[in-house]
């Protein structure tokens, strides 16, 4: 069988041949192609081994004690970006994975794959990015292995990063545990670190220096568990942005969820930058952002945690959870005209992480 005979799959593949090329071209776990390429192929093979496959963390239990587990790799263009280079995001994105789980994290590992004639300084900054990275957010870099791949090969330098962490709390924070007369909050503005990669990338001159938002979210959440408050889920919005992380949610709570155009807090700066480049904020990637879903009542004491401990970010509520008996995501325009929000066939921005 060659590539070109359209009318049969391989060793049964749920997916056709001519779906291929689409999917390796969608770069990362934001895109629609690249969702169903979960949903078909890798969950299905690995069904026995897959307990918690749709958060950004499996959880699992060992002698009484929960833990959660994550990896990821990053693939970011250009390596050193405004706010950040490619060991932060390591660092970060790994820690703010276990994180949404509401999981202490603890122990990281790392994984690097050099282009061979990779500059020396250059990687020496990226592994000091790491371990102040690692310093800030408390946790420790303790295995990892280090592969040079022949001259254009590797783009520069890839990074793998796994972490383990601890959940200290009888929560499950997950898309399932969402229901109905919830509130839906981030931690404050959107799309910074897609604006400020593509501006990196492309040379654009913007008027205003627009720096990633990349940060670890671990003292956040933390913040939010010693209150108490009932948490439901924690969602990062990283590729894809606020969009596909809410459409998954209600895909797997098989809610509707209801965003407000007009409380979404986009700086005036990105905003401009996105009409420029015909980008939407909803879709634009953070790395230092992350969606709440907790009950109504308890938004005030939420946002007000949220300022105080971190006062300078600006938390809003940006939506509400319904009881549709379908998985939506709408959002109402400032005029009240609603309109639905759906997973991209692609990402507006690959090598984003």
């Amino acid at each position: 069988m060659t590539m070109s005979d359209k009318s049969r799959k391989p060793f049964n593949c749920p997916l056709p041949i001519s779906d291929y090329p689409s999917i390796l071209v969608a770069h990362g776990g934001g895109g629609k192609l690249m969702h169903q390429l979960l949903e078909k192929m890798i969950l299905p093979t690995f069904s026995s081994s897959f307990k918690n496959n749709c958060h950004d963390s499996a959880v699992f239990e060992i002698a009484g004690t929960r833990l959660a587990f994550t990896t990821d790799s990053y693939v970011v263009r250009p390596i050193q970006f405004p706010g950040g280079d490619i060991g932060t995001l390591a660092i970060n994105g790994t820690v703010n994975d276990l994180a949404m789980s509401g999981a202490r994290p603890l122990y990281l590992s790392a994984g690097l794959i050099i282009e061979e004639g990779f500059p020396m300084e250059t990687l020496w900054q990226i592994l000091q990015s790491m371990k102040q990275a690692a310093d800030t957010a408390r946790v420790k870099l303790i295995t990892g292995d280090t592969k040079v791949v022949d001259k254009g090969k590797g783009d520069g330098i890839y990074i793998n990063s796994s972490g383990i962490g601890i959940i200290e709390h009888s929560l499950n924070i997950e898309p399932r545990s969402v229901v109905a007369g919830d509130a839906v909050l981030v931690n404050g503005d959107l799309g910074r670190h897609g604006i400020a990669i593509m501006a990196a990338r492309e040379g654009l001159s913007i008027q205003t220096r627009i720096e990633s938002d990349c940060a670890p979210l671990w003292n956040s959440v933390l913040a939010l568990l010693s209150a108490e408050l009932e948490i439901h889920c924690l969602r990062d919005l990283t590729r894809g942005g606020l969009a596909s992380a809410l459409v998954e949610i209600a895909e797997t709570a098989n809610l509707h969820i209801e965003i407000e155009e007009a409380k979404l807090p986009v700086r005036e700066d990105v905003r401009g930058a996105c009409e420029i480049l015909g980008l939407d904020p909803v879709y634009v990637a953070n790395e230092g952002r992350f969606a709440i879903f907790l009950p109504e009542a308890q938004v005030s004491r939420a946002m007000d945690i949220l300022s105080n401990a971190f006062p300078d970010l600006a938390p809003a509520r940006v939506g509400s959870v319904y009881g549709a008996n379908r998985s939506a995501v709408t959002v109402k325009s400032t005029l009240g005209v609603a309109r639905i929000l759906d997973m991209f066939s692609g990402e507006q921005l690959p090598r984003i992480c």
